[in-house]
């Protein structure tokens, strides 16, 4: 026996839970868009190397100033170069993890919820 308005039963609440959950996954691609036009910058020897990285953690860009590129220089300026990087990777993971606390907040979702991005 079917029961609801229109006699649908369910139907109606399980349109409208596929209603949600398409505009939670649009919400989803709006974020994975935003984080990957957000930019962070990370820097090794006071700012000798400079990286740059997305806040989805790809690296972007790499600036060695001039002046460290020596041959007898080499394992610094490689020590450098990492340490930059490592620097760009943890501010893009900071600023990952705020951006996803903003999402999980504005989708009503708990915190800490891990979201597929």
């Amino acid at each position: 026996m079917l029961k609801g308005p229109g006699g649908l039963g369910g139907l109606g609440d399980m349109a409208r839970m596929m209603k949600a959950a398409q505009e939670m996954q649009a919400k989803l691609a709006e974020m994975t868009a935003r984080l990957a036009a957000i930019t962070v910058e990370g820097e090794a020897g006071a700012g000798l190397v400079r990286a740059t990285a997305t806040a989805r953690g790809e690296l972007k860009s790499l600036t060695i100033d001039p002046s460290i590129l020596r041959a007898e220089d080499r394992e610094v300026v490689e020590d450098l170069i990492l340490a930059a990087v490592r620097d760009t990777q943890a501010r893009a993971a900071e600023r990952h993890r705020e951006e996803m606390a903003r999402i999980t907040e504005a989708l009503g979702l708990p915190a800490g919820v891990r979201l597929p991005f």
